[in-house]
């Protein structure tokens, strides 16, 4: 069984070696989560397919040249029988066909929907730039909240190495009072336990940060140093305003600019339906080759060698008349996917409106909370240093010292989470703006 001391030991390994790691800057992280995500590379790759059908976008209004070309070989016996009684028979009659055609049509109208799907093609690539910016938006959100989140652990870990001092140093306290006969047992056992409760606590707080690196190193696809530390302190904007975010929000939210796009490329369906109750009219032109190569022939008066060729020209046009008013339903589908978008757009535009509302009253409560608590922490530092005083000239009890811990401990573990829930407030009243990345 390993020993007590071996174990803490190796618990001060980690921790020299979790400070004397290379640093990740934030923006490090960031940068790395931007190139290497697998979310906004799939966001990237949905985008780049429609950016490929923007390349192909004046193709519907060319017209569609083909051409066809081919031969067949005839090997065949034939028999006629004429009306004055003349039979005349013969076998082995070889012929050779050879045809070929160059056909064009060409649309000129279809009701305008060459040109309105045109500029559906055009509407769904921007819908893919904004993909991305979500994408992009919603990952720095994620990797600035995992990121603080191992400071504010890390943060953690070292106020539990200062109050370990202070245990530390009850225990020799209480040894010295127990040598003298001034101190009981009971004294000293539950200086070791307190302790050797922060000793579990520490090594806690290690594995704890490991996995939150981990987490960040995922976000990053696997990119991120094998092992690395994070910056010593939380950064904290305290003058955001409501009233600058909300100004112009439904112009810089990625989830508000989605669900614009999406109405304005139902939009552009519902004109496609009604283009379909249009005529179509088509320019065609055919130019054809006809050869046909008889080696022999049965009948006199049949051709040996015939050719026929030239150009031929017109105009379709196709009327739609009666479709088990297909069209009708198509153009009144539209109409809802319309409507139920609007819908959707507006509930969505309620909920970021009270999310955003919500997230500045926690913005206003943790800067309140973040100036509170950093005085708090310097009380409680200094009635801890009193308590230990007095506990050195045997003038309180160890009851007292370590109610005066069990303060500190709270204030710290008060003031550390309102510098990262400070931080996450922040974060996220930027990110419902949109303002994360430019």
């Amino acid at each position: 069984m390993q020993k007590p001391t071996t174990v803490l030991f190796a618990g001060f390994i980690s921790i020299s070696a979790l400070f004397s790691q290379e640093t990740l800057t934030p923006a490090a992280a960031i940068a790395a989560a931007l190139s290497h995500n697998y979310g906004i590379l799939l966001a990237k790759n949905d985008s780049a397919a429609a950016a490929l059908d923007v390349g192909y976008i004046y193709g519907g209004f060319l017209p569609r040249l083909n051409a066809t070309i081919g031969t067949v070989w005839n090997n065949n016996d034939q028999r006629q029988e004429f009306s004055d009684g003349a039979v005349r028979e013969q076998g082995g009659v070889k012929s050779n066909n050879l045809t070929g055609s160059l056909n064009l049509n060409w649309t000129l109208f279809d009701g305008m929907k060459m040109f309105v799907t045109k500029e559906k093609t055009l509407e769904t690539a921007r819908l893919g730039e904004v993909a991305i910016k979500n994408e992009v938006v919603n990952t720095v959100a994620e990797v600035t909240r995992i990121y603080f989140n191992i400071v504010q652990q890390k943060q953690q870990l070292k106020a539990i190495a200062e109050q370990m001092s202070v245990s530390e140093e009850r225990v020799k306290v209480a040894e010295r009072k127990l040598s003298t006969g001034l101190g009981s047992k009971p004294e000293l056992l539950q200086a070791k336990v307190d302790l050797n409760a922060q000793k579990a606590r520490q090594l806690q707080q290690l594995t704890l940060i490991a996995q939150l690196k981990e987490q960040l190193n995922q976000l990053a696809g696997m990119r991120l140093p094998e092992t690395f530390d994070v910056v010593e302190d939380i950064p904290f904007n305290p003058d955001l305003s409501l009233a600058e975010i909300q100004g112009n929000i439904g112009s810089t939210n990625p989830s508000l600019l989605l669900a614009q796009r999406n109405i304005g490329i139902a939009q552009l369906t519902l004109r496609e339906r009604k283009a379909e109750r249009f005529p179509t009219v088509s320019f065609n032109s055919a130019y054809n080759f006809n050869r046909l190569d008889n080696q022999s022939v049965v009948n006199p008066l049949q051709t040996l060698i015939s050719r026929s060729n030239g150009l031929n020209v017109g105009l379709t046009a196709n009327v739609p008349i009666l479709n088990n008013r297909l069209v009708q339903r198509n153009i009144e589908q539209a109409q809802i996917d319309i409507d139920y978008l609007q819908l959707s757009f507006a509930s969505q535009r309620t909920v970021i409106d009270a999310d955003l509302r919500n997230a500045y009253r926690d913005y206003g409560y943790q800067k309140q909370a973040l100036l509170l608590e950093g005085e708090n922490i310097e009380l409680a530092k200094e009635n801890v240093a009193i308590a230990l005083e007095r506990f050195r000239q045997g003038i309180s009890t160890y009851l007292e010292l370590r109610e005066a811990q069990k303060s500190l401990e709270d204030a710290y573990n008060r003031l550390i989470a309102a510098r990262y829930n400070a931080k996450v407030a922040e974060t996220e009243l930027l990110r419902l703006k949109g303002d994360l990345v430019r």
